[in-house]
């Protein structure tokens, strides 16, 4: 069940260890919110319980990834099999499609109140506890209170982003409810930094009020009456009845086998299915067990062919012109890879009927493993925060088409095409370990590549998270690390990739690991591209 690690080194490998545990393990792009889940497991909670409590601590100590108005997608791994949580939220009933069309053009907005969708993140952390957890769920919220309230120290990483929003939000929010994103997120006139206090009183409240009522509140009671208040005396679609129709989805998780390993996904609306079809195709590749330029040619012509069907596709599964299982066709897959040669390709979506975000991964002793992931996209999401409550509401309707002719088209009480995808491995019957990379569209080029440098490569965890990364982003464009190897980045060039260097390694996603060996022994690895830790005991 356990993955191969190659011993050898690898010339980019990195040179910080895996970390080892066996009572239990948490890793999260922010320490103290590892810790936070820790300590759940040692006062007798399980995978599930410390979950939540990290996802909770999230939302206030890296609110420029995800927040309380955002949603989420978890893996789960008890009782003897995967369970799948799709947490994302519909768009409000009072959308109208034709006059989103006409007010927007070709693109919905990404800020304002437009691209608002009901928020299924609280949902998901009361839906989890009631399922499968062991404390109470008062309990779960301790910590993400006492930051809240009582006040923590900003994060490098995130003290950047919170920066560069700020920058933004300064230039762009004209409208007068965007005051309460800067009051709420900017008391002093400016971005936190780095070592600075951070102090967000309205979290405190909301997120006690949520940890009394299992988060009814939030959908059926007065924080529910306050969302449906703002958003009619701003103009927003958002109403309590939509809060109220709401409820997490449990589903069946999607995989494909890739050499002799089970990958697993969220099915659609999530792209996870993009990383899959990836796989798939550069499974014809015959020689993926090393590192050259043809393998790097290969894979991302691969990711390309993957990613133009999951956009022309991928939607709320009930609007889905095509299925999961065509997509994953392993004929599909063979058709498509038929496609690759010895030049890059401006990709098309084919026909298989003819063939701002956090992630956190918790184990526990009894075997119980979480790949959780929540977001409010975007940064800090829509800039819409609902006064008094810290309530920032994201706005993944911005990834909804405007193209009538599109399956992923706008319309009421419809889920968008979303972009956070939790991945888990297993091998046989039996599990690996949850993964991922957060990174909105980069999220499913991450999984692929960990699941590369993995399973071809025999990269332990923590190399196989610090590989220099690409990114494609869209025709013959393909962005690069730095520490990318250079003779590939010229060879790329000339076979009519083109190359850019990022200076950015946010850009690139950021991602956690853990496995769990024959042994029962926990190896875990955090990213060196996040503020991250990985808490084991």
């Amino acid at each position: 069940m356990s993955v191969k690690f190659n011993p050898l080194e690898y010339p980019f490998a990195s040179k910080r260890n895996v970390i080892y545990g066996k009572k239990g393990m948490v890793c999260t792009s922010q320490p103290l919110a590892a810790q936070a889940g820790l300590d759940i497991l040692k006062k007798g909670g399980n995978a599930i319980d410390a979950a939540i409590a990290t996802a909770a601590a999230m939302t206030v100590l890296e609110p420029t990834s995800n927040g309380i108005g955002g949603d989420a997608f978890a893996l789960i791994w008890t009782e003897g099999e995967l369970k799948g949580l799709n947490a994302s939220g519909p768009a409000p009933e009072a959308i109208v499609p034709d006059e989103m069309k006409a007010k927007h053009g070709d693109a919905m907005p990404m800020r304002g109140w437009d691209p608002v969708t009901v928020p299924g993140g609280p949902s998901a952390w009361a839906e989890m506890s009631k399922k499968y957890g062991k404390l109470p769920f008062e309990e779960l919220f301790e910590a993400a209170i006492d930051y809240a309230e009582n006040g923590y120290p900003l994060a490098p990483n995130t003290a950047i982003l919170w920066g560069r929003a700020f920058t933004e939000f300064t230039k762009i929010f004209k409208d007068d409810y965007f005051k309460y994103w800067f009051e709420t997120f900017t008391p002093n006139g400016k971005a936190p930094v780095a070592g600075e206090m951070v102090y967000l009183k309205d979290h405190a409240k909301t997120l006690r009020e949520l940890a009394e009522t299992k988060c009814e509140s939030f959908y059926r009671g007065a924080i529910a009456d306050k969302i449906d208040a703002f958003s009619r005396e701003t103009g927003g679609f958002l109403r309590k009845s939509d809060l109220e129709a709401y409820y997490p989805e449990w589903v069946k998780p999607i995989s494909t086998d890739y050499k002799g390993y089970r990958v697993y996904e969220i099915p659609p609306n999530g792209h996870g299915i993009t990383a899959l079809m990836a796989l798939n195709i550069y499974e014809n590749y015959q020689k993926a067990g090393c590192l050259n330029l043809d393998s790097y040619h290969n894979q991302i012509e691969a990711m390309k062919l993957a990613f133009v069907d999951a956009q022309n596709y991928v939607t709320d599964p009930r609007y889905m012109s095509v299925t999961a299982e065509q997509l994953l066709s392993k004929e599909y897959a063979k058709q498509r890879f038929d496609l690759i040669h010895d030049k890059a390709l401006t990709p098309e979506y084919g026909d298989p009927t003819s063939a701002g975000t956090i992630y956190l991964c918790t184990a526990d002793a009894e075997g119980n493993m979480v790949s959780f992931i929540q977001s409010n996209y975007n940064g800090f999401g829509s800039g819409v925060v609902v006064p008094g409550t810290g309530v920032a509401l994201h706005n993944r309707g911005s990834n909804f088409s405007l193209d009538p002719s599109k399956d992923n088209y706008i319309a009421p009480k419809k889920k968008p095409y979303h972009t956070i995808i939790p991945g888990f491995l297993g091998k046989g019957d039996k599990p690996v370990g949850p993964f991922g990379v957060m990174g909105g569209f980069m999220q499913p080029q991450g999984h692929f590549q960990v699941v590369v440098n993995t399973v071809d490569l025999h990269l332990n965890p923590q190399q196989a998270l610090d590989a220099p990364r690409w990114q494609w982003v869209g025709g013959k464009k393909v962005h690069v690390e730095r520490d990318f190897p250079y003779a590939v980045t010229e060879e790329l060039a000339r076979m009519g990739h083109e190359i850019t260097v990022s200076t950015d390694s946010t850009l690139m996603g950021r991602g956690q690991i853990i496995w769990r060996n024959d042994d029962g022994i926990l190896v875990g690895a955090t990213e060196k591209r996040a503020d991250g830790m990985v808490a084991a005991w």
